[in-house]
């Protein structure tokens, strides 16, 4: 089972984006840029995004044109899609909601207020496909100018004001003097039908035009920023307040699993730093379960990353058959019966010794499971196919019959569970939650193949994708649409 948006799958060969950024609401992350030159129009221009939503009904700037503030783009609360130029002039609102946070959207809108017909001067396509149905449609008069990418001006992207964008833009364009159409920026795949990303490299971009790809490592404004405008004008954008783990490979061509914030969960769990942070605050026995991938067949791997660990009450990870949860999210596996919740839980924090639940029945052995510490990053692999679940801790996996060493997801020995109520052909879930009502903070950083944490060493799984702190096990693969059209 795979839980994605319809423009999420991945389509059949052709250009491939390799670099998004990640943009976190609570950490004031945009970038900037003040013109000093000349634009080769204040009337015609086209802007081009590929964006994944991680937060909704906030509202959230996606780009601001100058310093005033008056001609913007951005999500409205009730997620709309929002357009103001000509100093609020022209303000055009969709009707089309943007609730799927499991796909990326490919918006463009293109203006000529040269036009002679109203409604030509401002057109919004999502996905290829024009938006003809708007809630608010007042376009601007003829010949007036916008303030975007104009000379003294200051460009924003991921923000209006204070109001910042949370969640991916990758493939970020702006064409100075051109209105242009969407199939100069994406085509539909012929296999599949999904509106895909193509090469804009031999665009010409215009005086003030620029191409942000995010490829670069820096946060320095020039050609080795994360803000490097690769469009040959040297149009680059400061970085601020993002790092170079808010660079991910999560992009329009190659979708990673995340954790999804619209579904059910136990109150008290927030998620941030694309939908890849979960902490919990507060007091609430329950989880959270639901991501945008849940596989039911195939060799997946990922890991985690604890760093805040409660310190008088257990938090607990692992996997779960996803058709046996609550709708409501908010009964824990240990605390129901193997009827109710079927899973393979891990228990941390409380500095006292690993506690396992399998399909809600605690089982401890102290002879050699140890606590876990600030730091740890936790492994898990899924073997789809045969149903078995491995779990290990940083470099080790754990035999669970004996040892915190043994296990080998690769021969098949050493697994944690092979529960038949567990592995039913049934969609299987990650799980993060605790099991009482203790008033505690604990927090841990989720790595699919993406990571919003540092990474020393640099592993992918054996296609190539995927980041992680340690070696994918052979045949095993990260969460993302390449690997699930080839192995899901």
């Amino acid at each position: 089972m795979i839980i994605l948006g319809t423009n999420s799958i991945k389509a059949t060969g052709g250009y491939q984006v390799d670099n998004s950024l990640r943009f976190n609401d609570g950490s004031s992350d945009d970038l900037q840029k003040t013109y000093s030159s000349a634009e080769t129009s204040n009337k015609i221009a086209t802007v081009s995004f590929w964006i994944k939503r991680c937060l909704l009904a906030t509202e959230m700037g996606i780009l601001k044109g100058d310093n005033s503030g008056s001609d913007f783009i951005r999500f409205e609360p009730n997620d709309q899609l929002r357009l103001r130029f000509s100093g609020g002039s022209a303000d055009i609102q969709t009707n089309r909601l943007f609730r799927d946070v499991s796909a990326w959207y490919h918006i463009v809108v293109a203006f000529d207020s040269t036009q002679g017909t109203s409604s030509n001067r401002i057109k919004v396509y999502v996905n290829g496909v024009q938006e003809t149905s708007l809630a608010t449609s007042s376009y601007p008069s003829a010949n007036t100018t916008f303030k975007f990418s104009t000379n003294s001006a200051t460009n924003t992207v991921g923000a209006d004001g204070a109001q910042y964008y949370d969640g991916y833009i990758s493939e970020f364009v702006w064409i100075d003097g051109q209105q242009l159409a969407p199939d100069q920026f994406g085509e539909f795949d012929e296999d599949s039908g999904i509106w895909k990303p193509i090469d804009v490299s031999g665009l010409t971009f215009g005086n003030n035009g620029f191409y942000l790809e995010f490829k670069q490592a820096g946060t320095s404004q020039n050609s080795s920023g994360m803000g490097a405008d690769t469009s040959g004008n040297d149009n680059h954008y400061a970085v601020n307040n993002l790092t170079a783990i808010d660079q991910s490979t999560d992009t329009c061509t190659n979708n990673f699993n995340t954790w999804l914030p619209t579904d059910p969960r136990a109150s008290n769990f927030t998620l941030s730093e694309g939908n890849l942070d979960i902490t919990r605050t507060g007091a609430f026995t329950g989880g959270t379960y639901a991501q945008t991938i849940m596989p039911s067949s195939g060799k997946w791997y990922a890991e985690c990353k604890i760093y805040e660990q409660p310190s008088s009450d257990r938090g607990r990870v692992g996997i779960a058959n996803f058709e046996s949860i609550p709708g409501d999210m908010t009964t824990t596996p240990q605390s129901s019966s193997p009827s109710s919740v079927n899973a393979v839980e891990i228990s941390f924090g409380q500095g006292d010794n690993v506690l396992f639940t399998i399909n809600g029945s605690d089982t401890e052995n102290n002879s050699f499971y140890s606590a876990f510490s600030n730091g740890d990053i936790l492994r898990f692999a899924l073997d789809l196919d045969n149903g078995k679940f491995y779990f290990g801790v940083n470099a080790n996996w754990w035999n669970y019959s004996s040892s915190q060493t043994g296990g080998d997801p690769t021969s098949g020995s050493g697994y944690v569970s092979n529960s038949s109520d567990l592995f039913n052909g049934s969609p299987i879930c990650f799980y993060q939650g605790h099991s009482s009502g203790v008033s505690v903070t604990s927090g841990i950083k989720w790595n699919f193949g993406s990571p919003p944490y540092a990474i020393s060493s640099g592993n992918t799984d054996g296609n190539g994708y995927g980041n992680f702190e340690y070696a994918v096990p052979s045949s095993y693969y990260s969460l993302n649409t390449k690997n699930l059209s080839e192995f899901g």
